[in-house]
């Protein structure tokens, strides 16, 4: 098989905390990615007990911490032009989720409210386990890929 690589065009995915880096890294950087994807992605730290304590320990603050928020990042700067779709995968039955760590629905609300397109992907039964991401990755795979190769066509 051969594969078409070109080092002008890049990607990014995660999971959880990876997952809100993924999107905080792109968000700010827009033009420097073609697409972005997380699984499980803390969404709203500002707004979450995991991130007000990080932005404490490590910003002085949750205030100091909205350049390093997802969802304030998206309010603040989106739509991001060069990101025709987020995709988001979250497991209905997560943990985190129900504790309210995560809220992907915030970042939607966010989305939508700078008119920037998000799919957000709600699994029922699985969690925030290695298997859900297993069960999907080849979605963001595909995702990435579409958006990669339309690219490198498009500067050809």
């Amino acid at each position: 098989t051969e594969f078409q690589l070109s080092g002008k065009f890049t990607s990014l995915t995660g999971h959880s905390m990876g997952g809100h880096g993924a999107l905080t890294i792109a968000f700010k950087n827009p033009s420097k990615y073609v697409s972005v994807s997380a699984f499980s992605p803390i969404c709203e730290p500002s707004g979450c007990g995991w991130g007000k304590l990080a932005f404490d320990e490590y910003l002085g603050g949750a205030e100091m911490g909205e350049e390093y928020d997802a969802t304030r990042l998206m309010k603040k700067y989106g739509p991001f032009k060069g990101l025709d779709d987020i995709l988001i995968e979250q497991g209905a039955a997560d943990d985190f989720l129900e504790q309210g760590q995560l809220q992907p629905e915030k970042l939607v609300e966010a989305a939508k409210s700078v008119g920037q397109t998000i799919t957000l992907n709600m699994r029922e039964g699985f969690d925030h386990s290695y298997f859900f991401i297993a069960a999907f990755i080849d979605n963001h795979v595909k995702f990435h890929g579409e958006r990669l190769n339309a690219k490198m066509a498009s500067t050809k």
